[in-house]
């Protein structure tokens, strides 16, 4: 197995518990798209060498140039902080719900 296929395996939420498919849309997953949690897993995207291993809390949305939406993730262990894109997929995107819940969530803090 290539270290791609690898690292696009469907795994448990350790934040909410629910099951998380792998992307078919040609990337990886790296956050569940129900709650939108993370794990500290990587110290460079895909090399999966942390080993922190927190769970990382979705903090806000931002858009990087050119990128699309990420949601930005801080490990609740170490406060290591990374963008993740959104994930659109058509099996398991990520839940507009819990999307628009944390970009509410930023705006009343941005008040």
């Amino acid at each position: 197995m290539d270290r791609r296929a690898a690292q696009n395996q469907g795994f448990s939420c350790e934040n909410c518990a629910q099951p998380v498919t792998p992307l078919r849309n040609g990337s990886y997953r790296n956050h569940c798209p129900h709650c939108l949690w993370s794990k500290h897993v990587d110290e460079h995207p895909g090399d999966r060498a942390s080993e922190c291993r927190g769970l990382m809390r979705p903090e806000r949305v931002d858009q990087p140039r050119g990128k699309g939406l990420a949601v930005v993730h801080r490990c609740t262990s170490c406060g290591f902080t990374r963008p993740n894109r959104i994930a659109d997929d058509y099996g398991q995107g990520d839940s507009i719900d819990a999307v628009s819940a944390l970009m509410a969530r930023q705006t009343r803090h941005l008040r």
